[in-house]
């Protein structure tokens, strides 16, 4: 089979195309014939092996040749322990534990994958095993009159949590770069702000804060919130994280706000409420650009440059359209 491979950290230039075996489902695995996978910052983290907690599979070489966590595809063949699942079923989901998206055939927990619903296209299914628990746990706590912000809010999971936010009747302020203005605004955002030439930690205070590009400082986020208010983020610099971990609570707990690391829970009952609201026409599913596999470099390096308005697609079979 075909599959994108890298056999070293770095830029999206020491990912190669490659002719490889197909992989083996184990007892409770299944082998998916991959249609489409959607590009996450994992995927960027993984390449690039940073920030530190990428290297777990591998400190100095990838503990696993190809990337892409979310897939949709049809089920190939089934480990002996499958009960729920068969051969020629249409799936999806979230396979960040064993990676392998960005291939024709991946194998994948049964347990991470979930029917893909007969109205979603494979492409618009590949873009919510991950980005959807991130944008629905991390604006949980929105509600009506609550100042919500979400930093980074014009990439996946953000432009899924303006719309959560918005619709629980919060008033949300989006961050991003200059070129994702409009595109927040007409995913619902009250106020957009580029980061560039804006503080966010200034134009508070704010009652929940999801912040999905972390890297500044515990004393900052205390101050862009309100008392009793929450701050969330997903992912950042180790250093940052630790930060947050320790100061971010006894900080948080001394003035009465909550500053915190969120534990993304996966898994299809975390992500298949989304699917719903998309089915229902609540949520809608942005799709900024669809990219062959052979440009999977290519659509890295625009996904990970922070070009992208909503989600980034690469179409393995060439038929990610259709449902």
């Amino acid at each position: 089979m075909r599959a994108v491979v890298y056999d070293e950290y770095g830029p999206p230039d020491v990912l190669r195309v490659e002719e490889v075996p197909v992989p083996t489902p184990g007892r409770d695995q299944v082998l998916v014939e991959v249609v489409a996978t959607s590009v996450n910052l994992s995927d960027w983290e993984g390449l690039h092996g940073s920030p530190a907690y990428a290297r777990f599979g591998g400190l100095r070489r990838p503990g696993r040749r190809v990337l892409g966590s979310d897939i949709a595809g049809r089920v190939k063949a089934v480990g002996s322990g499958v009960t729920r699942l068969r051969p020629g079923d249409a799936v999806y989901g979230d396979n960040l534990s064993l990676m392998g998206g960005f291939a024709q055939y991946a194998v994948a927990p049964e347990a991470a994958l979930a029917h893909k619903p007969a109205a979603l296209t494979f492409a618009e299914a590949s873009t919510l095993p991950q980005a959807g628990p991130i944008a629905i746990q991390g604006t949980a706590a929105a509600g009506p009159g609550r100042r919500v912000l979400i930093n980074g809010a014009g990439g996946g999971s953000g432009s899924f949590a303006i719309q959560l936010a918005k619709r629980a009747g919060a008033h949300v302020t989006g961050v991003d770069n200059a070129g994702k203005l409009d595109h927040m605004r007409l995913l619902g955002a009250d106020r957009v702000l580029d980061y560039r030439t804006e503080d966010f930690t200034r134009t508070g205070p704010y009652d929940l804060i999801l912040d999905l590009v972390a890297h500044r400082s515990v004393f900052a986020y205390r101050r862009a919130l309100a008392r009793g208010g929450r701050y969330l983020c997903v992912g950042g610099p180790v250093r940052t994280l630790l930060q947050i971990l320790t100061l971010g609570t006894v900080a948080g707990l001394l003035t009465g706000r909550r500053i915190q690391v969120l534990p993304v829970r996966l898994g299809p009952k975390h992500f298949e409420p989304l699917a719903e609201l998309c089915l229902a026409g609540t949520v809608d599913i942005h799709i900024d650009r669809t990219f062959p596999l052979d440009e999977v470099p290519r659509a890295l390096a625009f996904h990970g440059e922070g070009q992208a308005l909503g989600k980034v697609v690469i179409d393995v079979a060439g038929h990610a359209g259709e449902a």
